[in-house]
């Protein structure tokens, strides 16, 4: 390995493994991956020593202190797996020199579909009549949902992802709104009619959120948000935990303003998403209270898990890190503003 330059893989699983491993093969790439299964923190940082770059995810810290103790040990490059990029603090990168990279897109087939993959189950609760079923219980009762066409979608958030979620949607006859501080040309081609958010959330039957992390995203959908929903409103989020106010949400389930839900990202999902916990107890109250609800469906941060997607990961990962080897600048660089 003395030849090759050292990158340090940290929330590794297998998956990630093979598929990086592929795409080094693929583009003859010159470097040699060290796994680490636990998450980059302050206390396992110490393990990029001798690295010449981190290969981060999404629930991996990189706060200050940890940029300054990868700086310390002459780690000059950040190489995320992921497009978002809130968990980096990017004024503390600039200031150590430290290069950001990311994947802007890989699959936005693979959020989309899942998107409409929790949208689907919870409306024809097709999870809880598996259960039935295999109980030899074949009853009705409570299993009624309705027809997708002629609903209003609301999404938030029209890039690549919430482009082909219109697509699918208007295929089903659902009247499609959006708001985004961008319009997309494609998705209004599409018949998608932008709005103001706060007009879409008092319209739309199914609201999807699909818009990154940022100050003016985070927490969007609050108690006073939730207040002028349209009563039994479904809630889709694929996005960012971090984009809802758990609480909030809660209420509004308590109260049936919001009639469903599905989640497959979560506020505090570093502590347990990507982890098998099925023999601990876990200890997050407001996680466990939406587990109490008949029509909350949670998969664990999923959206992005197909072949597909994890192949144009690894491949744009790999080119990022090739590219600042050979250039030093990253193809997908992360900037300050």
């Amino acid at each position: 390995m003395t030849d090759l330059f050292r990158v340090d893989v940290f929330s590794a699983k297998p998956y990630d493994r093979h598929f990086l491993q592929e795409a080094c093969k693929a583009a003859g790439a010159e470097i040699g991956f060290v796994f680490h299964d636990m998450h980059l923190t302050a206390d396992s940082v110490k393990l990029a020593e001798g690295a010449g770059a981190v290969c981060a995810f999404v629930n991996d810290d990189l706060s200050a202190p940890v940029l300054e103790a990868l700086d310390t040990m002459g780690v000059k490059l950040v190489a995320l797996r992921s497009a978002g990029f809130n968990n980096v603090d990017l004024e503390a990168a600039a200031g150590l020199g430290v290069s950001i990279c990311r994947v802007p897109a890989y699959s936005p087939h693979a959020v989309a579909e899942h998107a409409v993959a929790l949208m689907l189950t919870l409306n024809r609760k097709t999870h809880r009549a598996y259960n039935r079923v295999r109980e030899g219980n074949f009853a009705l009762d409570g299993l009624m949902g309705f027809d997708f066409h002629g609903k209003t979608v609301g999404i938030v958030g029209t890039g690549l992802i919430g482009q082909i979620l219109t697509g699918i949607l208007t295929g089903f006859g659902c009247k499609v709104i959006a708001s985004d501080p961008a319009e997309n040309p494609a998705c209004i081609a599409m018949g998608a009619r932008y709005v103001s958010f706060d007009d879409l959330i008092a319209e739309a039957d199914i609201i999807s959120l699909q818009c990154p992390l940022t100050p003016q995203t985070r927490h969007l959908i609050n108690a006073d948000a939730v207040s002028r929903m349209k009563p039994g409103v479904m809630l889709i989020n694929t996005s960012r935990g971090a984009v809802i106010e758990t609480a909030a949400v809660i209420e509004g389930l308590k109260s049936s303003r919001i009639g469903s839900l599905g989640l497959d990202v979560y506020e505090e999902e570093s502590e347990l998403f990507f982890e098998d916990l099925s023999n601990t107890i876990i200890p997050d109250d407001l996680f466990a209270r939406l587990l109490t609800f008949p029509n909350v469906l949670i998969t664990g941060h999923q959206g992005f898990f197909t072949r597909e997607a994890l192949a144009a990961i690894a491949g744009t990962t790999v080119a990022n890190i090739a590219s600042y080897r050979s250039t030093g600048r990253a193809r997908h660089p992360v900037e300050v503003g």
